[in-house]
């Protein structure tokens, strides 16, 4: 069978295979009746994803298009440290939005973002780090992404109260597990949702996630994993925002309620109208956004993922849903190697020396160089001919002396 190129020739195939996904009654944030049948391509965001990693991109709304061209023209007319760093619109979109679309404060924090990324060595986790002890760290520390909910967005689950503190970090160490928390969020922005969008034939680009607290103590708070969620309670807030779609936060019992009640205030409005928290009559809750078969068995859904009585631990372990799908992940591969040559044909394109030298900002800056050049001349040859006016003004004294003894000399008998 030759490989799908587009996204509607995957989902004829799949068509074929299964029915249209129930269609949630909600729509992705923003998501109007234009993103339904929005065009998908992938590519290779050059700089800022040289080891290989895709992004979708999309058409978005007049309104958010004409914002993201005036943020973009923002954040770069007057830094060229960032030319070949250009992300594509919907990551400038998801700053825009975290900051209510205040430029000056999406610049602000997209810029913070683009120092940390070169700092933290983002584009080399990806490439080159090994998590070894994955399934070590999962026993001890239950978390995974499970499936789609019905809108198609994927699904994270964790459960709080099953983490084993101690055998966690016998297992790795903080700096290990936050590289590896990395590399899983530029996994699903890079390839989960690209997946999801393409199986789903809609845009995605949040998650839905469920985060069970049952059983949680003061040993869940030590001092180790205070510092390691606080790392990447940063890391997501400040660098991956506006990738939440729904919280549901389970089993929360009266401590805990009393406690989110404290925690709540720190939170921004934007994400907590996003979360939701349950005791344990969640079910129905869960079940009007996600379907019983995407939903393990010990939430009361349907799936063990094949493991019968023992599927706890095969649900997290899974990693179930499109970004697994061979024939998307050919389609996806497709898309991004075609957007690849469009993007190396159109550098070749922009990039002849006479389009650079009539830049105006290119010019200023040149000008600016020859400026600066000229005065630190000026500048050195001063200092030089001071010296030399030292040195003259020193001989002329030395002749000065020498005529007055020869004065002196010639008058004495």
């Amino acid at each position: 069978m030759n490989k799908p190129k587009l996204a509607r020739d995957i989902l004829i195939i799949r068509s074929r295979k299964t029915s249209n996904p129930k269609k949630a009654p909600q729509e992705e944030a923003n998501g109007s009746p234009k993103h339904r049948n929005v065009r998908l391509s992938l590519c290779c965001k050059k700089g800022m994803r040289k080891s290989g990693s895709r992004e979708t991109v999309v058409q978005h709304g007049p309104e958010d298009k004409e914002k993201v061209d005036s943020f973009r023209k923002f954040v770069f007319c007057d830094n060229s440290l960032m030319v070949g760093k250009e992300p594509g619109d919907h990551t400038l979109l998801r700053f825009l939005r975290m900051r209510n679309y205040d430029m000056v404060k999406a610049k602000e924090m997209f810029l913070n973002y683009l120092h940390w990324w070169d700092e933290f060595g983002v584009d080399e986790v990806c490439k080159d780090f090994k998590f070894d002890e994955y399934k070590e760290v999962k026993r001890y520390y239950p978390h995974g992404f499970h499936g789609v909910d019905k809108y198609g967005r994927p699904i994270y689950i964790e459960r709080i109260g099953m983490v084993d503190i101690h055998q966690l970090f016998q297992a790795t160490t903080i700096d290990r597990f936050v590289k590896y928390h990395v590399s899983e969020q530029e996994k699903t922005l890079n390839l989960r949702y690209p997946a999801c969008s393409l199986a789903a034939n809609k845009f995605i680009a949040s998650t839905t996630s469920i985060l069970d607290v049952k059983d949680v103590g003061m040993s869940h708070f030590s001092k180790q994993a205070k510092e390691m969620f606080k790392k990447i309670q940063k890391i997501d807030s400040s660098y991956y925002p506006e990738t939440l779609h729904r919280l549901f936060i389970i089993n929360a019992g009266p401590g805990f309620k009393l406690l989110w009640a404290a925690i709540k205030r720190f939170i921004e409005n934007r994400t907590l109208v996003k979360i939701k928290v349950l005791g344990k009559d969640y079910l129905s809750d869960l079940l009007e956004d996600i379907d019983p078969s995407n939903l393990p068995k010990f939430f009361g859904g349907n799936c063990t993922c094949g493991g019968g009585g023992c599927y706890d631990d095969l649900c997290l372990l899974s990693d179930k849903g499109p970004w697994n799908d061979p024939e998307i992940i050919d389609a996806l591969k497709v898309k991004a190697a075609e957007a690849a040559e469009m993007a190396e044909s159109k550098d070749v394109m922009t990039m002849p020396v006479q389009t650079q030298a009539t830049d105006p900002l290119l010019v200023l800056n040149k000008i600016d160089a020859l400026i600066n050049d000229a005065n630190a001349k000026m500048q050195t040859m001063e200092a030089a001919l001071q010296d030399a006016k030292l040195v003259l003004h020193g001989l002329v004294q030395h002749v000065d002396d020498l005529k007055k003894m020869v004065l002196v000399t010639n008058i004495t008998p």
